[in-house]
């Protein structure tokens, strides 16, 4: 199941930029361009410092995706 997130959303709102976010959690900018864009899911300790940064849960922020199955 992927993860989708709400990394940006979250940016945006606290009115931060991708590098300001990036130094807060110690990773570069283009980690925080690919979470953004979804192709790249954060290690449990990032998602906890990005999380953090964003002073909420770490659910609010990422999520899985679920994926309904037809049984025939």
């Amino acid at each position: 199941m992927p993860v989708i997130n709400y990394v940006k959303e979250f940016r945006k709102e606290r009115k931060l930029t991708q590098e300001e976010l990036a130094k807060l959690v110690n990773v570069s900018r283009q980690t925080i361009i690919s979470l953004e864009k979804g192709s790249y899911v954060p290690s449990l300790e990032l998602a906890l410092d990005i999380s953090n940064v964003f002073e909420t849960n770490v659910e609010q922020v990422f999520r899985k995706e679920r994926i309904a199955h037809e049984e025939n």
